[in-house]
């Protein structure tokens, strides 16, 4: 079953930024397209960004220009840059396969104060 460990979140304040991780395990990770989701609160999961395993990327219109996924395919890793942060991006953030796979790390929260 795959394992995946997110990490980096935090609380910080309105226009600051985080740098999330994920480490996955038991994938092929070098062949997987991977993406980072988050769930506000009372919220549906959504997706944020995705990164194909050559790197190309794409994002939710509500964090584009601001946010970044990035992988290193030699560390199993994909990151997300989180740059000019908004109130309105508080959420447990998760790292999946895109398509998702079976099951979901603990995630990590963001908290961005205005």
């Amino acid at each position: 079953q795959v394992q995946l460990v997110e990490s980096g979140g935090g609380l910080v304040q309105a226009g600051g930024s985080l740098r999330l991780s994920c480490v996955a395990s038991r994938i092929i990770f070098r062949l997987s397209a991977m993406g980072w989701y988050r769930q506000a609160p009372g919220k549906q999961r959504e997706l944020v960004a995705t990164i194909t395993p050559y790197s190309t990327t794409n994002y939710a219109d509500s964090v584009k220009g601001r946010f970044t996924i990035s992988r290193d395919n030699t560390k199993n890793t994909v990151w997300l840059q989180m740059n000019s942060l908004k109130p309105e991006d508080t959420a447990v953030y998760y790292c999946n396969g895109y398509p998702q796979f079976g099951s979901w790390g603990q995630g990590t929260q963001v908290t961005v104060s205005s």
